[in-house]
């Protein structure tokens, strides 16, 4: 490893939006983050709302989440607010908490050069991924070395004005993603950064700019040394946003889904009728409308969609080599699962309840010992990838009929909502099951021995 500059070289060009020229009101700005803001300024410190805020308030959508950027570094911050905490080793940051909203305060960053004067804090692993980055600069060395002009845009509070120093505004308004600097060193910066693409522009519903969306089929395989923690996060973002099949049409068109997800991409690949991609494209529109009611999703349910290609083309391999079928089923659930999670670190308590709605498939179809079935804790969330796959075969239906009806019998004799009866196991609402913490089982004593 080494310290390296990076080979981003940008000449940053201001140009001033005044108010009157852009849509950006302080009325649609947090009253925390605003806090933030001034208060750096009377302190002294230069202050700008930064980032996708901004990003955002420009093509009319209210931002989740305000990030400052400042000359201050965090241990100044820290000692300007109570309420801040200092997080982070790669970038450093500061947190400042109010009740739920955390306003995230970054200072401004430069890149090393190869004769700095040895204070900065800045790593960078042989291959061009930074591991570690804290070299404050100025304004315009931070706005270079972020990585998409639409992203590095600065509200400044002393006057309302936007400052850009590389042509984002332009971009916005033209909804196109571009990368700052030289793009196939970006993406070997941080290899996450080609889903990040592929994420903002179906979040945003921006074009990638051809510079910029070229390297991407040759980098993908960069993906591989990212860190599979790290890219389940990145997989929840993409899937769980509500853009879903945006971003997974995305990922097919640049050739990620074939790092990120390789077994589902070659079963797709090969599976000529385009029924199980169907399937897919169907269970994350169903994602993305549940989403924008804000009802709860299950990375579970989601990975179970996803896997699903993958799993039924391991299934009928295991078969084909004579392998029993209740046998086949649980070894390819189990190497499905094992090849995944070396790529994208799913955590058990996601990876069990996908494979059960896996393994309960073929049950609907036998239609033996009824209400034990639907008493099965992961019944509905079954039920429901039963209806997603009629999406792909219509051989499903007469069970899904069957299976509906006894949902409905079983709430005439039980009594109550058949929303009631079932939602605690629906695929979307899996995840309170998921979140809750675990009762921890108290130890016996062994009764003491007597001589």
């Amino acid at each position: 490893m080494s310290d390296t500059q990076s080979t981003n070289a940008v000449a940053p060009i201001l140009q001033v939006i005044p108010r009157d020229a852009h849509p950006v009101s302080r009325r649609d700005i947090s009253q925390n983050a605003l806090r933030v803001l001034y208060r750096l300024r009377e302190a002294g410190f230069q202050s700008y709302l930064v980032g996708g805020a901004v990003r955002d308030l420009l093509i009319g959508v209210i931002p989740k989440d305000f990030d400052v950027a400042t000359d201050a570094t965090p241990e100044q911050v820290k000692s300007l607010f109570r309420n801040c905490r200092l997080i982070g080793r790669r970038f450093r940051l500061a947190h400042v908490v109010f009740g739920r909203e955390i306003i995230e305060v970054a200072t401004f960053r430069a890149a090393s050069s190869n004769d700095d004067d040895g204070n900065g804090d800045r790593k960078v692993h042989d291959d061009g991924r930074v591991l570690r980055d804290n070299i404050y600069g100025t304004i315009e060395e931070d706005a270079v070395r972020r990585d998409f002009t639409a992203n590095a845009l600065y509200y400044a509070i002393e006057d309302f004005s936007i400052r850009d120093y590389v042509g984002g505004y332009e971009d916005v308004l033209a909804r196109r993603m571009r990368l700052i600097g030289d793009p196939e060193t970006r993406y070997r910066e941080d290899p996450v950064r080609m889903l990040r693409a592929v994420r903002l522009a179906a979040k945003l519903d921006f074009e990638i700019e051809s510079a910029t969306a070229s390297p991407l089929p040759k980098l993908a395989g960069l993906l591989s040394e990212a860190a599979p923690a790290r890219l389940f996060e990145e997989c929840l973002k993409l899937f769980l946003s509500g853009h879903a099949v945006a971003s997974f049409e995305g990922l097919e068109r640049h050739g990620l889904l074939a790092v990120l997800l390789p077994e589902s991409a070659e079963a797709l690949k090969a599976n000529r009728s385009g029924a199980l991609r169907r399937m897919v494209i169907a269970g994350l529109a169903n994602t993305d409308a549940r989403v924008a009611r804000d009802e709860p999703v299950s990375p579970a349910f989601l990975f179970a969609l996803l896997l699903w290609p993958a799993y039924c083309r391991a299934l009928m391999a295991l078969q084909g080599q004579g392998v029993h079928v209740t046998e086949a089923q649980r070894r390819a659930a189990d190497r499905v699962t094992l090849h995944q999670t070396h790529i994208i670190a799913l955590p058990r308590r996601f990876s069990v309840p996908m494979q059960e709605i896996w393994l309960l498939q073929p049950r609907f179809s036998q239609r033996k010992r009824v209400g034990r079935f639907m008493a099965h804790p992961r019944f509905r969330a079954a039920f429901d990838f039963l209806q997603l796959r009629q999406h792909a075969s219509d051989e499903h239906a007469a069970d899904i009929v069957y299976w509906r009806d006894e949902q409905l019998v079983h709430v005439a004799v039980n009594g109550g909502d058949g929303d009631a009866e079932f939602d605690s196991t629906s695929p979307d609402d899996i995840a309170a099951e998921e979140a809750a913490p675990r009762k921890r089982r108290r130890r016996r004593r062994s009764p003491a021995k007597t001589e």
